[in-house]
Order: structure tokens, then sequence, then C-alpha cells
């Protein structure tokens, strides 16, 4: 190697950034101890920036372009390092290239169940999942707050902080919003909106932004969603008593299909017993449906049991079989006193249309 590709190996002259990865952030730019020689071209592509440091400080920042580097189009750096009157001798400065697109796809959920309060089931445990998807929003700000001097960060670098801060928020949001648990289904998208309000502020900190923040399940735990199942499936029954004698012809057809398996005989007697319990189970929802339902007949009328003033005492009380033969003897008159539940006082048995009857077909006495 000559001297002059050795001193021309010194310097640099062109800084630019090709990535071909799917998740790096920032990338620093390798010039190891070699200077930067002015007029040096630096190529800038579409979603990205690239950011000039001076001795850690965030100095120039450039946009997607061209630029061929002169005290021109530096200022900050140029001020830095006193090339105001445009001394245009090499330099060292760090530079450091950002990525600007979206990150998406980022994958949050719960590890654990966490214990809400809900107004139809009272506490339960939810575990929730779902994905969102950042960028850059001020590559000065994450410099300085997040990847500091790492030479390359990735997206796996920070994205173990911000599923947390998904979680912990996203949870929080949820609560706040008290939507039954049934309804939050439905709800997706409303409660998605309330979680990125939340979180934007929190990303902008690290000087990120959050674009889009998507919920794609919030379950309960399994023996809940066992119970919720069952609870459906005796709604979706509906007919409890078509629905056993449906269960009975299917396990008849099934005998039928098997006729070695038994023999006739057993088949029949299983049938019958298959049929005796199918009624017995479905007189017994046909009754609590009849209880629980707006037909229900009147409970029985019991019959009027009255006492009666016998030789100046009470006695009784007597049903009305009994008050029949009080009655064929004479010791039930017209006007003998008598008194039942419900009556004021004492009155005559003539005067009570239940006892006129039964008075009125007695016989008369014998004559003497």
């Amino acid at each position: 190697m000559g001297l002059f590709d050795k001193l021309r190996n010194e310097f640099v002259d062109i800084i630019e950034w090709v990535d071909s990865t799917q998740d790096s952030i920032v990338w620093k730019f390798p010039r190891y101890q070699n200077e930067i020689k002015m007029n040096s071209k630096l190529t800038v592509r579409e979603s990205q920036v690239a950011v000039f440091m001076n001795e850690g400080k965030v100095a120039d920042i450039f946009p997607p372009g061209m630029y061929s580097l002169t005290t021109q189009n530096m200022p900050i750096l140029s001020t830095l390092k006193g090339w105001v009157y445009g001394f245009n001798s090499p330099f060292k400065a760090d530079v450091y290239f950002v990525s600007m697109r979206q990150f998406i796809n980022q994958k949050w959920g719960t590890m654990n169940p966490v214990m809400m309060r809900d107004a139809e089931f009272g506490p339960v445990r939810l575990r929730a999942f779902g994905s969102f998807a950042f960028r850059v929003k001020d590559a000065g700000v994450f410099l300085k707050e997040v990847s500091a001097t790492n030479p390359d960060f990735s997206a796996e670098n920070i994205s173990t902080q911000l599923r947390n801060l998904a979680v912990s928020r996203g949870m929080e949001a949820i609560a706040e919003a008290k939507i039954p648990v049934l309804d939050i289904a439905s709800q997706y998208e409303e409660v998605s909106g309330i979680i990125t309000g939340k979180i934007k502020s929190e990303f902008e900190e690290l000087g990120l932004e959050l674009t889009k923040f998507l919920i794609e399940n919030v379950s309960l735990p399994p023996e809940v969603e066992a119970a919720l199942d069952k609870r459906s499936s005796i709604g979706i029954v509906g007919n409890l008593n078509a629905y056993t004698q449906f269960q009975v012809a299917n396990s008849l057809e099934k005998s039928a299909e098997n006729p070695g398996g038994g023999g006739t005989v057993g088949a029949g007697v299983g049938a019958g017993i298959g049929l005796g319990i199918a009624g017995q189970i479905a007189g017994m929802f046909q009754n609590n449906q009849a209880a629980n339902g707006s037909n229900t007949p009147p409970p029985l009328q019991t019959e009027a049991e009255f006492f009666v003033a016998i030789d100046g005492k009470q006695a009784g009380p007597f049903n009305q079989q009994q008050l029949t033969q009080l009655a064929s003897n004479n010791t039930l008159q017209a006007q003998t006193l008598v008194w039942k539940k419900g009556m004021n006082g004492w009155a005559a048995a003539n005067t009570l249309p239940e006892l006129a009857a039964i008075i009125n077909s007695a016989p008369p006495p014998l004559p003497m």
C-alpha cells in the first residue's frame, strides 16, 4: 500500500446505512479512528435520520436526502467545533442512524391473571393479550433517554419495557372503563382507544410514538369459562322435555345399529329404563316449569269447619260430613249457634248458606 492510499484510508468520504435487518432501531456508523473529511457524502434514506454527536451531545440531525458535509449544513456542529468562519479541516464526530419506520406486531400480554371487579360476576381474574406498533418520534430524545452510546440498538432491546408498560396501563384502563366482562369483546376498539390515550405520553417521554394498540383477546379462567358454557347450554336447550326425548331417541337408534351388543331383550329393557328415566326427568322439569310459570293453577280450597254450641258449650270443629250427621240427629238445628274462622261472632246456622242446605236436607223428627 502506497503512502497516498494510506492517507486516503484515514479519512471517511461516504457515510450511509443500508439496513438489512427487520428490527434495528439505531446503528452507529463504524468510523473507528478515521476522521470525516469535509465535503464527504452523507446519504440518508427514507425512514431514516442521521444524528451527529459531539462529545456525547446531540449536534446536527439530518432528515432523508443526500448531503455534502460543509460548515453551512452543519450549523450546530460548526459552532461546537469553532468553524463559524469556515474552517474546513477533517473532524471527528459520532454518527448514528436512527430508523423512523414503524415496528409492527409487537406482542403484549398478561403473564398472570389480573384480579378485577365485574358488576355481574363480582371479583374475576382476567387475562388479556394483543399487539401494538411504534416508531421513533424524536431521534434526539430516543438517543439520550434510551439507546445512549449503544452502537446497535434493536426493537428487542426495548420490547420488554414497552410490553410491561402496555400490560400495566392496559389492564388499568380496562378496569377504569367498568365495561362488563361479557361486553368487552364488542368494545375492543373503544378500550384500545382508551389505552392508547393513557400510555401515549409515556411513549413520548422515550422519544417514541405509539401508532397502534390492539386487543386480540380478553379471557376468563378455564373453570369460569366452563361454568359459562354450561349456563349457555341450558339456555340453548330451551325445552328440556323435548331435549330429553331427543337424547333417548338417539340412544335407541344407536342400540338398534348394534344388535349384537346385548341382544334384543337387553335393548328392550334398556330402552324401557331409558324411557322411564327420561319420563321422570321430563316430569321433574315440567313440574319446575309449571311451578315457575304464569299458568300455575290456584291451590285447592279446603272445606270450612264450624264450631257448634251444644248444650251451652262449644264443640268442634266439625267438617261437612260431621255437620250433616249432627243435623240428622237434630243436634244441629236452624237456630243453633255456629262459628267458623273469619266470622265476627256466633250466628244461627240457618243464616249461613253452606249450613242452610245441610239443615234443610235433614229429615224431620219422627212423630210421637
